[in-house]
């Protein structure tokens, strides 16, 4: 008999209490296997982030992995981060680190068929992407620092958006171990999704597999399935069945944990009425949930990232850390546009709230249309079709049309349109509209596209909101008779003087319709009902930044003159001797604190020359970045000094303009495209155009097509390529990266490594901070090594890794296996093999001496072209800074 603290929620247990043991899938722990590699990403001020790389295997695939801890010694909760269709867990590295800072052990995952993991798409199928999330929580069970409610039973929370976003309803559906959730912009039941009303969503069906990689990557039923359906236009009722046994809704019942719903407005992919469906199902089995619409979606717009992550943090301090006191907002939350900044034409948001979540159909009010009967065709091949949202292409127009800027396209004779009598007070429609008509086709199914309009006053100027359409199959038995049509959900206000337009047009370019031409009769039996949401409050427009933005900035600079006064000093004049030389550092300190004794930079000084490529290398916490600021003239030293080309370096000197930067990354607008970004940073400089060199700059960012698009859209990489791409601009002198080789996949860290050194070629100074040996070791013609603030070392890379028992040598030709062997036997050699191109040699020493290794090589026929020293830079770094010997 179940007990009754098993019937107990977890979110609603005592603290003190035990959880059930969960044991079903323990044995997988055996089958988890493969070699893991730390690196951590920080700044030096601030708490490292521990990032462990490892493959997983499960079932017989291998799933790439990455986990995140940051600072102490304690257990703490665990949250998984899936991924969206098409991405990997590289997409979501930036949130998993953000929130291991906030004291979460992290696991991210790239799903079956993405990134380097293998197995075939299988769409979040509860036998293999959804089980492979239960051996994940098996392996944080296993985890020292990871909190546990029961032996195998790790506090964990998962969150993701679209794909990754259906996993953790999934997850919390099928494995009791799922302690919290916060899915975004994702589905409840793929199959309503892709074939609403029994209408095949074609463009977005075939995005999706595009996005997959193509059919022969998605398990063979769905490939046969979408194949079938593409074919035919029509989705059959096992098509239907397959995508729905995938999906959340097919465990609606079993999902009882804290859910944070975050839906977009800008998405005919998955729209509002997916998210209702979840919010009513999981909170009518007894959850707390909470419910965000956010901006943007699928569609594009703004997907309010920051504003999203920070809730999140606080939904899973609340049900994973036991927080009572933190916040996790209001039950029910849409973003809407508020104006226009005149500043940059961007949309101004504001959030409107309600206590409780209203649903879709709450403060219903009637709006009178014409009551005409209408006739129209649905054309041969359904072509022309009309336009309304089309995928990736909207979402910016969507996030406006409550400004009057939209995009839709409905062909004469192809739909029936009803308006309403002009409005005599403003009409806020939050959730679904409906409307009852008469249909007849003139054969078979109708097949109907419906939208609802803004219309200006004087009918000239038509809004779609959200650029959302909803299709309907109204077959021949309901044909003749009154059938309701729900509309798209939408948060819209239509002003005073406006008319409501109801449109059904007989094609949609993102949908299937009957390719067969036929006539359509419609007449509405009933007035249009819009939900208003009643207890919905709004707050206040944002100000644009510059009302309080310039007296703020005025205040802080008058605050930093007063305290820097009595400490200003005369810039020192240039040094001559030092003209040539791109940096000289003197005697450098920096202390965490003005009053404490601990120093983030000690007594630093080396110096870097024309044409090199130096490496600072250092653990986390030795100072590289506190260094590169003070560098750049971000900080301030306490003491000593900086020179470039003999300029004593300050805020805003003159010769920064001759230093090129990568630090922190780079500020975008996310709404302009790439190329927009540089070209308004260069405007900046206030610099002239031709001196830009911005063709060498887009050739080294390599970003081909995805220039001409928003940066919003661009991966990790995609930013961090366009990032290295602006601190080259105007080719400067010295060129400054702060891990360059973040978020890139190795062929770009190939083709990085290439750049720096072709840079510097041209006589031109590179100076890269990085955690990567390997790539340091291949890129870098000099190293300074730090520890804890202070110098450990610096030269030449030839010079740090030359030393040792570990010779190299090289042959003129390919070495043999059993010249190998014979190596390997030959007194006081510990260890020969073959070097990668199997030209030569790595020989340990074990008591020979080189001399004596030559004279036995010679005599072994061995056509020997050099034998010198060789160390891996590992090696020596691990040496440096341990003070010992390797």
């Amino acid at each position: 008999m179940e007990t009754p603290l098993a019937r107990t929620p977890r979110w609603r247990r005592p603290l003190s209490r035990s959880r059930g043991r969960w044991t079903a899938g323990l044995a997988a722990l055996a089958v988890l296997a493969g070699a893991g590699t730390w690196n951590a990403v920080a700044d030096d001020g601030g708490p490292a982030v521990h990032r462990q790389d490892r493959m997983l295997k499960t079932d017989g695939v291998s799933l790439d992995t990455s986990y995140f801890t940051a600072g102490g010694t304690g257990r703490r909760p665990a949250v998984l981060i899936g991924h969206g269709f098409g991405g990997s867990k590289d997409d979501v590295r930036a949130q998993a680190e953000r929130l291991a800072r906030s004291g979460y052990a992290v696991l991210t995952w790239s799903a079956r068929g993405f990134g380097k993991s293998g197995g075939d798409i299988a769409l979040n199928d509860p036998g293999r992407e959804i089980k492979d999330v239960s051996r994940l929580i098996d392996w944080l069970a296993d985890r020292p620092e990871v909190r546990l409610d029961a032996k195998g039973d790790p506090r964990v929370g998962i969150t993701g958006a679209s794909y990754g976003g259906a996993a953790a309803l999934l997850a919390a559906g099928h494995d009791k171990r799922v302690d919290a959730i916060a899915p975004q912009i994702t589905y409840w039941n793929l199959a309503d999704a892709l074939f609403p009303d029994g209408v095949f969503k074609k463009l977005w069906a075939g995005v999706f597999v595009t996005t997959g990689g193509g059919c022969q990557k998605f398990e063979k039923r769905l490939c046969a399935m979408y194949e079938r359906v593409a074919v035919s236009g029509k989705p059959d009722a096992a098509a239907r069945a397959l995508l729905t046994e995938r999906s959340p809704s097919a465990v609606a019942d079993r999902i009882k944990v804290p859910a944070l719903i975050v839906q977009g407005q800008s998405d005919s992919l998955f729209p509002l009425g997916q998210a209702d469906a979840m919010a009513r199902a999981i909170s009518g089995n007894g959850a707390p949930v909470a419910v965000d619409w956010t901006a943007g979606g699928h569609d594009g717009g703004d997907l309010e990232t920051d504003r999203v992550q920070r809730r999140i943090g606080d939904w899973f301090d609340r049900y994973l850390k036991d927080d009572r006191n933190a916040d996790t907002g209001p039950a029910f939350r849409v973003t809407r546009t508020g104006g226009v900044d005149s500043t940059d034409g961007a949309a101004l948001t504001r959030g409107a709230s309600s206590d409780t979540y209203p649903g879709l159909d709450s403060g219903a009010q009637s709006v009178a249309l014409d009551r005409r009967t209408e006739t129209f065709r649905n054309p041969a091949g359904a072509n022309p079709p009309a336009i309304s949202a089309v995928p990736g292409a909207g979402g910016g127009l969507a996030r406006l049309s409550s400004l009057g800027v939209g995009l839709s396209v409905d062909f004469p004779g192809q739909y029936a349109r009803f308006e309403s009598a002009p409005l005599d007070k403003p009409l806020s429609v939050t959730g679904t509209p409906t409307v009852q008509v008469d249909v007849r086709a003139g054969h078979g199914d109708a097949v109907l596209f419906g939208k609802v309009y803004d219309v200006s006053p004087d009918g000239k100027q038509q809004v779609l909101p959200s650029q959302l359409v909803a299709p309907f199959r109204i077959t021949p038995a309901q044909q003749g008779k009154p059938v309701r049509l729900t509309l798209p959900a939408i948060d819209h206000r239509f002003d005073a003087g406006h008319r409501l337009r109801l449109v059904l047009s007989a094609t949609d370019l993102g949908y299937a319709s009957p390719a067969e031409p036929t006539t359509y009769t419609v007449t509405p039996t009933g007035t249009l009902t819009v939900p208003t949401a009643p207890g919905l409050r709004t707050a206040a427009t944002a100000l644009p930044w510059w009302i309080w933005g310039l007296p703020a900035a005025a205040a802080v600079i008058a605050a930093l003159l007063l305290l820097t006064a009595r400490r200003r000093t005369a810039t020192p004049a240039p040094d001559p001797a030092l003209a040539d030389v791109p940096l000289q550092i003197t005697g450098l300190s920096k202390k965490y604190t003005r009053t404490g004794d601990r120093y983030a930079v000690k007594d630093l000084s080396f110096r870097v020359e024309k044409g090199q490529v130096l490496g600072l290398l250092g653990p986390n916490g030795a100072g590289k970045t506190t260094t590169l600021r003070m560098l750049m003239g971000l900080i301030t030293p306490d003491d000593g000094g900086i020179r470039v080309f003999g300029h004593a370096i300050r805020p805003g000197a003159p010769v920064l303009s001759r230093v090129g930067s990568f630090v922190e990354g780079a500020g975008f607008l996310p709404h302009l495209s790439g190329r927009a970004n540089l070209e308004l940073y260069w405007q900046a400089t206030g610099r002239p155009a031709e001196d830009a060199h911005l063709t060498e700059a887009l050739e080294i960012a390599g970003l081909g097509d995805a220039l001409a698009r928003a940066v919003r859209t661009y991966s990790q990489g995609m930013r961090q390529r366009l990032a290295i791409a602006q601190a080259m601009l105007g080719l400067p002198d010295l060129l400054i990266l702060d891990e360059p080789t973040n978020g890139l996949d190795p062929p770009q860290i190939r083709e990085m490594r290439d750049v720096m050194i072709r840079y510097a070629a041209g006589g031109r100074t590179v100076i890269v901070s990085s955690h990567l040996l390997s790539e340091v070791e291949q890129s870098c013609t000099h190293l300074v090594v730090m520890d804890r603030g202070r110098l450990v070392q610096a030269g030449p890379v030839a010079e740090i890794t030359g030393s040792g028992d570990m010779l190299l040598v090289t042959t003129a030709g390919t070495v043999a296996e059993p010249l190998v062997e014979k190596v390997s036997a030959l007194a006081g050699i510990g260890s020969a093999v073959r070097t990668d191109d199997g030209r030569g040699l790595l020989v340990r020493l074990d008591g020979a001496t080189p001399s004596g290794l030559i004279a036995e090589l010679v005599r072994l026929d061995v056509p020997l072209t050099g034998v010198g020293p060789h160390r891996r830079l590992e090696d020596a770094f691990l040496t440096l800074i341990s003070g010992g010997s390797a």
